[in-house]
């Protein structure tokens, strides 16, 4: 594993404190996970349009990002991961001692959400960073990875605990603490990160460029998708077909294995075979997915359909990791690492313009048109990303440079 891991980063990178923050930020993601929608649902009392308004909010900070990366241009990427470190943990350990007020849930769920969306563009870029030439698509592998591990061991924690207490309910603020102080630990491992990502002050605020189109087209494509999947797949377990805790985390770790294993395979073949195949491949597979979720009740007897359901979960986030060819693309065209920086986290917000709708008027779909709807609209946006990425030119770079 060390000389693999040598072969994808360069000499001298802080890639091994970043993936130790990593790992644990994991950890405390795979808790947190691994109750909330049970949470939101049993002791908030929140319904699919209530859970619908909550991920408005959870994913408004993305929106937001492009004008708080903004007014933080002038710092690292390392610096700005940091600072989303802090926000996590603040809105972590607000939710852990908060009433089970909605407002009050769902403000703790925007600072930590918050933390994460900082955090998001700058995973990325710092693998991309930290990677030798034409081992980009390796490197971003390699963190979701170790992501996942993180992730799979929280999910483990939360099916054990729930198995062996009998009163699940007075459990939900104890992980909530546990994972703030899990997050100061990824915190304090994050300071071991030395700056090497040092931007150009004479660079725009705002990053917007022509040449990037597709990427943002892409990121708008992705977002709607991919939101139907995060916000409503666990939420139709829980409601529908009434999946506790335990199963629903145990879903979660069956996923984090796989996508352990698939996300640096899926490096690889975005690093060989291209970023435009694997984008059009993987929402190709989403149309099978999208159809088996919304339809397995009607096909299927009631427990068969939960489980072609969870099987599908697992599915979605496998060829969910195809999302790294975008990153690739990016840094494909790109003519600096600042630039990339720049570019990904200008993508983030751009992906959340729709997200933030889908999120707001996917409980309201629910509601009023079926669950069947909601993931025929996936599964169309789906194709529209397929249709999109086959229109991308594959540029190849000159060996040694761009």
């Amino acid at each position: 594993m060390q000389k693999r891991l040598e072969a994808i980063f360069r000499p001298g990178s802080r890639y091994r404190a970043f993936f130790l923050s990593v790992i644990t930020f994991g950890l405390a993601y795979g808790l947190y996970k691994g109750v909330i929608d049970n949470y939101l649902a049993e002791v908030v009392g929140m319904s699919g349009f209530d859970k619908g308004v909550s991920e408005f909010f959870r994913e408004l900070p993305g929106l937001l990002l492009v004008f708080i990366l903004a007014a933080l241009y002038t710092f690292s990427a390392e610096r700005i991961y940091r600072i989303g470190a802090v926000f996590m943990l603040a809105g972590m350990a607000a939710q852990a001692v908060v009433p089970a007020d909605r407002v009050l849930v769902i403000l703790c769920i925007f600072v930590y959400s918050l933390g994460d969306h900082m955090q998001l563009g700058m995973r990325s870029t710092l693998s991309l960073q930290y990677s030798r030439e034409g081992r980009g698509g390796e490197a971003l592998g390699m963190q979701n990875a170790v992501q996942h591990v993180g992730t799979l061991a929280g999910y483990l924690v939360i099916i054990a605990a729930f198995f062996l207490v009998r009163n699940p309910s007075g459990l939900y603020r104890t992980v909530f603490a546990v994972s703030a102080g899990i997050l100061a630990l990824g915190f304090a491992a994050s300071l071991r990160m030395t700056d090497e990502s040092v931007p150009d002050e004479n660079k725009r605020r705002f990053y917007f460029r022509r040449k990037y189109a597709r990427y943002y087209m892409l990121e708008v494509f992705y977002g709607a998708r991919k939101q139907v999947f995060f916000t409503f797949g666990p939420y139709v377990l829980v409601l529908f077909y009434g999946a506790n805790a335990m199963v629903i985390s145990a879903l979660f770790a069956l996923s984090a294995v796989c996508s352990f294993f698939a996300s640096p395979l899926v490096g690889r073949i975005i690093d060989r075979l291209g970023y435009r195949i694997v984008m059009i491949s993987d929402t190709l597979i989403l149309v099978v997915v999208c159809f088996f979720y919304g339809f397995s009740h009607h096909l299927f007897p009631r427990e068969v359909a939960f489980i072609v359901c969870c099987v599908n979960y697992i599915l979605d986030s496998v060829i969910s990791l195809a999302s790294m060819a975008s990153s690739v693309y990016v840094q494909d065209i790109s003519d600096s690492p600042e630039e990339v920086r720049a570019t990904i986290s200008t993508g983030v917000s751009v992906n959340h313009l729709i997200t933030i709708l889908i999120a707001l008027f996917g409980g309201w779909i629910w509601e009023a048109l079926g669950i069947e709807t909601l993931f025929i609209l996936s599964a169309v946006l789906g194709l529209c990303n397929s249709a999109y990425a086959a229109a991308i030119p594959v540029r190849k770079k000159a060996p040694g440079g761009k």
